[in-house]
């Protein structure tokens, strides 16, 4: 307990902080009389003791977090949150296991946005509140959020910033200050929040839906107040919004601080990677729209081309809404645009996947090996822009890669042995594992994750939880050297 005792004592505090979070949608719900109040007045409780318990047992032990107990601090954070944040989905609807409670909760804070809710017509407005205040607080992420606060307990962040930040150059700082970087990317998506939705309701969300939808959009997590997820509104306006707002949150929130502070659109201009992101989506939109026109999808190509490029963003960006069923889609495309969700998003947004400078740096150490075979004795170097990539940076890419695919492989062959058909037992582990929710066939953009069984849905959440941090970050904690003194 007394090695352990600085990451207890933090993580009592932000359990205690999560659950002040709660009495946000603890107050939506008796204001509107929704009949919730009472599953949030026990989940309340319950989080707010949970956290003043923990931290008040080893507040005579603090001193500094180490890197390596980061990675448990973060590891812990990301699977514990979610046992409170399940606490008011599973007091309040009765017929919800704890397995799915759990898993709406990790699909919510992890910005997934896989569910296993039907009904969300007719679900108390605080419910749907929480649902996506969560995607909200995991977008740019929990622990980012804690860093700011950290100083203020007499502890530094820098440690847990790097166990959790996405992206292979983790030691990149945009200020001086780690605590004044977390402060500076939470005031950017919180203004980008507050244009998303008054610019949703400009065109025509009412209030509530306007701000839910906009928790969802900024924090790329994609759970809707509606079964037909952005569908129910069928508006052209709304998508647009939707797509351009999705796009800002695609990209690295550290542009979008440089050009707040520097008050300057230079810093889109310099960033190499949100130019691939752009021009990526954009190639793929226009060629799958031309691969479906031919087929008759739809009506003409500019309709075709209005629900390829959205469904393409959404799924890319890791967003997952849905206007349409792209199931109905040949199989290459729904192939397609659920593999742009693998690698599209910037490193440093709020996007999943391996990320795009990691495919460029892999796509470009491919062409050097190529140059090599051919050039024996030429010095190849691997630039991304003017920057040389070194080779450390490069062998952890490499190690990423495999073990994203290797894990890729053991969760669908696990998935597949408990009886699952193949498209979807891979589309959910791809969708899960990227954050990007909806998959293929059964757990496609018209169905939920409730067709699983506890064992497959378990599978799933751990995908989950590994995709959000990347995989090592977990990894790191289950190998017996981590535990040695």
């Amino acid at each position: 307990m007394k090695r352990f005792a600085p990451v207890l004592f933090v993580l009592g505090i932000l359990i205690l902080g999560f659950g002040f979070l709660m009495l946000v949608p603890l107050s939506l719900s008796w204001l509107s009389a929704d009949g919730a109040h009472g599953a949030y007045d026990e989940a309340v409780l319950i989080t707010m003791a949970s956290g003043a318990l923990l931290s008040l047992s080893v507040r005579r032990q603090k001193r500094e977090i180490r890197v390596r107990e980061s990675f448990l601090l973060v590891a812990l954070i990301w699977s514990l949150l979610p046992a409170f944040g399940a606490l008011p989905l599973y007091l309040h609807i009765k017929e919800l296991s704890w397995t799915d409670a759990y898993f709406e909760a990790v699909s919510g804070l992890t910005a997934t946005g896989a569910t296993v809710l039907s009904g969300l017509d007719t679900l108390p407005l605080s419910i749907n509140f929480w649902r996506t205040f969560m995607h909200w607080i995991g977008g740019l992420g929990v622990v980012v959020l804690a860093v700011a606060i950290l100083p203020m307990l007499g502890f530094g962040g820098r440690g847990m910033l790097k166990a959790e930040t996405p992206g292979p150059m983790k030691d990149a700082k945009i200020t001086p200050r780690i605590t004044e970087t977390a402060k500076g990317l939470w005031v950017v998506y919180v203004i980008l929040t507050i244009s998303c939705g008054v610019s949703l309701y400009q065109v025509g969300m009412e209030p509530w839906d306007a701000l839910m939808h906009a928790f969802s959009i900024m924090g790329l997590g994609g759970f809707s107040t509606k079964d037909a997820s952005l569908g129910h509104f069928d508006s052209l306006d709304i998508e647009l919004v939707v797509i351009f707002f999705a796009l800002l949150a695609g990209i690295n929130f550290s542009t979008h601080f440089l050009v707040l502070s520097q008050r300057s659109l230079r810093a889109y201009r310099f960033d190499i990677e949100a130019h691939y992101f752009l021009g990526f989506l954009a190639l793929s939109s226009v060629a799958l729209a031309l691969y479906l026109w031919p087929d008759d999808v739809y009506e003409d190509f500019l309709t075709t081309l209005r629900y390829v490029a959205f469904h393409s963003v959404s799924l890319a960006t890791s967003l997952g809404f849905a206007t349409t069923d792209y199931a109905q889609w040949p199989l290459f495309a729904q192939l397609w645009i659920l593999f742009l969700g693998s690698f599209v998003a910037c490193s440093g947004s709020a996007g999943g996947g391996i990320k795009m400078i990691r495919a460029v740096v892999l796509y470009k150490q491919v062409s050097r090996e190529l140059m090599r075979a051919m050039h024996p004795r030429g010095l190849q170097t691997v630039r991304f822009g003017a920057t040389v990539v070194p080779d450390p940076v490069l062998h952890s890419i490499l190690g990423f890669m495999f073990i994203y695919v290797v894990t890729i492989v053991i969760l669908t062959l696990l998935l597949i042995a408990t009886r699952l058909d193949v498209i979807t037992a891979f589309s959910a582990v791809v969708a899960c594992i990227n954050n990007t929710g909806p998959g293929l066939n059964l757990v496609g953009p018209s169905t939920t994750y409730a067709v699983l069984t506890d064992f497959q849905t378990w599978v799933c959440t751990w995908a989950m939880l590994l995709g959000r941090l990347e995989i090592f970050t977990l990894l790191v904690i289950l190998m017996p050297a981590f535990w040695r003194r």
